[in-house]
């Protein structure tokens, strides 16, 4: 595996090339999904029945690009103070994946879809709370503005892609879960603790864009 190129033209050629230029359908992408199991190879119970969900993955197109990621509220009732990814549940009212995306990125910090240009997808990512998420890797103008809607994020932030690129910052740690020890990635950074469903879409967006 190779190291991050550090500047967005040789990050949006690449992007370009490896990701999907369409949204994976669920029931391919339920066959054999990515996810919090991935790790350990634990076993699925079929059939599956997840909530269909959709996150942005914004890429704030500076001259050294980076991901724009948020903290969730202190007081929410699931993933309180998590490091996330704007996004939610697909809603039936919801025109396509991006367009999912797009809404939940307004909805949670007030970033406006004329400041977002599609890039491609990820593949989906089972999470252990039943939602099957899809990634829309996006390109964001660094002239954005922001409007957080403090019910349900604390505060946004971006991480070099340099870092977040650099597989020597994908550590792996443990912890129990329902009465297993699991193991997941995470990559602090300057006092942030990024782990989890977020450390693993950006793990699968390492290994898209830079595996053999």
């Amino acid at each position: 595996m190779r190291a991050a190129p550090l500047d967005a033209p040789d990050f949006l050629a690449l992007a370009a090339q490896r990701l999907r230029h369409e949204p994976p359908h669920l029931e391919d992408a339920l066959a054999d999904p990515r996810g919090d199991h991935s790790l350990d190879n634990v076993p699925l119970v079929y059939p599956l029945q997840p909530k269909p969900a959709a996150v942005l993955v914004p890429v704030v197109m500076r001259e050294e690009p980076a991901l724009l990621l948020t903290e969730r509220s202190a007081h929410l009732r699931q993933h309180s103070g998590q490091i996330a990814f704007p996004g939610g549940r697909v809603d039936p009212t919801d025109d396509s994946i991006l367009a999912a995306a797009c809404r939940e990125a307004q909805e949670e910090i007030g970033l406006d879809s004329r400041y977002i240009e599609l890039i491609g997808y990820l593949d989906a990512y089972l999470s252990t709370t039943n939602y099957l998420v899809i990634p829309v890797v996006a390109q964001v103008s660094p002239s954005y503005t922001l409007s957080i809607n403090p019910n349900e994020v604390a505060d946004a932030f971006e991480v070099p892609l340099t870092f977040l690129m650099n597989p020597d910052r994908h550590e792996l740690h443990s912890r129990e879960w329902k009465g297993t020890l699991r193991r997941y990635y995470a990559m602090p950074y300057e006092g942030r603790y990024i782990w989890g469903v977020t450390a693993g879409i950006i793990r699968n967006l390492y290994e898209r864009l830079y595996s053999p």
